[in-house]
């Protein structure tokens, strides 16, 4: 059992990446870093959980939720880019915790950031669907109902589950299948792909704010704070806090950012920017895309896969024009989500089959595309199955709290590292430490707390299980763990 504490060292790590220098190919820059975080943050949380946390939880005040949920991720941020400049290889949070906190904690992390990149790709899968489903209505195509929603929804009212007589979801399984044969072609394909989806989105959401913003009604920003029903989390600052949690997952591209560390040409001088760059940003388009749509619509309209549609239709005709932008911008936008995500899992999966916890074949890299091509098929495979079968809401709130305890980790992790060795060469140092870290643990888990009571006891079940997977056999394969018990 003490060997389940054992780390890697920074020095291990660095020549790791060194020997794999060969697999993985080093092709993206400081403008691909942004745009990858850029691509992954601003997605679901602007058109699709924005209206619907205001519809149920915050009313006008969505804005304070993504405020405090941007300064929880600026501390998980600065500590990310501290990390990532001193271990510039693929793993995120996995590869930071297996080398403070050791392969035991590393294991949960790794398990846990499956809650947050192969569930969140499903989820935004979902959000595509609607918006997918919105637009070709408009143009005369009609999809069937059972074949664009969830067979099963969740009451949390009455925790059960419930058949919607639906089929699958066939438009989220489309655009995760499409997502994975691009992330199995290159990495250089799928940051181009990226790229240019990032800026059409980006466009669409300044037209929305730029022409919106005459359409602010004073009446529906009242009350801004809408009164606590009586129920813990239904408006109210308890509102506030618990869409704070939800939303939370509107900001995981950052954190995805770290995970392409071997595939960044100067990582120690880039991986910061693109981390704290494309943070920055996102937080402040989400705030003004919250205050103008809480403007336009009153916020109890806005329960919906498409809230910013809603927000249009209400103008009236004179921004009809924008209707179609709008979702083209939604489908481009979600699309770069899915990639960022699957891409995100794909890579920590590869590191810990490089470690030996999961099977070899997951570290099989494709001889002409050098890319991890089996954990790529593999990832696709059950996030098609968990986007055309599960709602987003239920997902949503998955993915949060597996976001969560990651930032804790990390946070954590540099808390740890600083005192236990100073003298490692940091590129990037977190600024005023102690502070950051432990206000990211300290607001983080204040999120977190916010959360349903049901997506705590998913969350307990999903680690059970990591668990027993880790103990009857990622222990035994270990590769650093092999060589501790020989020598």
């Amino acid at each position: 059992m003490a060997n389940i504490w054992v780390k890697k060292s920074i020095d291990v790590l660095v020549e790791e990446s060194s020997l794999k220098a060969g697999q993985l190919k080093r092709t993206l820059g400081r403008f691909n870093l942004i745009m990858l975080g850029i691509g992954g943050i601003v997605g679901a949380g602007i058109f699709v959980l924005t209206g619907q946390a205001a519809a149920n939880y915050t009313g006008p005040a969505i804005i304070l939720s993504f405020t405090i949920a941007g300064i929880a991720c600026a501390f998980a941020g600065l500590c990310y880019a501290e990390f990532a400049s001193m271990i510039p290889i693929a793993g995120s949070a996995y590869t930071y915790a297996y080398a403070t906190l050791g392969e035991f904690i590393a294991w949960i992390i790794g398990w846990d950031l499956i809650l947050e990149y192969l569930f969140g790709g499903a989820t935004v899968s979902v959000g595509w669907s609607g918006y997918v489903v919105s637009f070709l209505k408009d143009y005369g195509v009609n999809i069937p109902t059972a074949l664009c929603n969830a067979p099963l929804s969740f009451d949390s009212s009455t925790h059960e589950w419930i058949l919607t007589g639906s089929i699958l979801n066939l438009p989220a399984m489309f655009i995760i299948g499409f997502i994975t044969v691009m992330l199995a072609i290159g990495i250089r394909e799928s940051a181009n792909f990226n790229n240019i989806i990032v800026i059409i989105k980006i466009v669409v959401i300044l037209l929305f704010i730029g022409f919106g913003v005459f359409y602010v009604s004073a009446d529906n920003l009242q009350p801004f704070i809408p009164e606590n029903t009586g129920a813990f989390g239904k408006y109210g600052w308890s509102g506030v806090f618990r869409a704070s949690g939800i939303v939370f997952y509107a900001y995981l591209g950052f954190d995805a950012i770290s995970t392409v560390a071997q595939e960044v040409k100067n990582p120690q001088r880039d991986m910061r920017w693109g981390i704290l760059g494309s943070l920055i940003i996102c937080t402040l388009l989400y705030v003004l895309v919250g205050f103008v749509m809480t403007g336009m619509v009153s916020y109890t309209e806005l329960n919906t896969a498409a809230p910013i549609a809603v927000a249009v239709d209400a103008a009236g005709s004179s921004l009809q024009w924008l209707r179609t932008p709008i979702k083209v911008g939604a489908i481009a936008g979600l699309s770069s989500v899915v990639l960022v995500q699957l891409l995100g899992q794909t890579r920590v999966f590869f590191s810990m089959a490089s470690d030996g916890l999961l099977p070899g074949a997951f570290n099989k890299v494709h001889p002409k595309f050098k890319t991890p091509y089996i954990t790529t098929l593999v990832v696709g495979f059950f996030a098609m199955m968990v986007g055309g079968l599960f709602p987003i809401n239920l997902l949503g709130e998955l993915v949060s709290i597996g976001t969560l305890l990651a930032f804790v980790i990390v946070c954590a992790g540099v808390l740890v590292l600083r005192y236990k060795s100073p003298e490692i060469h940091r590129p990037f140092k977190t600024p005023l430490f102690p502070f950051v870290p432990i206000a990211g643990i300290l607001s983080s888990l204040g999120v977190m707390a916010t959360l349903p009571g049901d997506t705590w006891l998913r969350l307990i079940v999903w680690m059970g299980i990591g668990l027993i997977i880790y103990f009857f056999y990622s222990i035994k394969k270990s590769k650093l763990n092999s060589t501790s018990r020989s020598l």
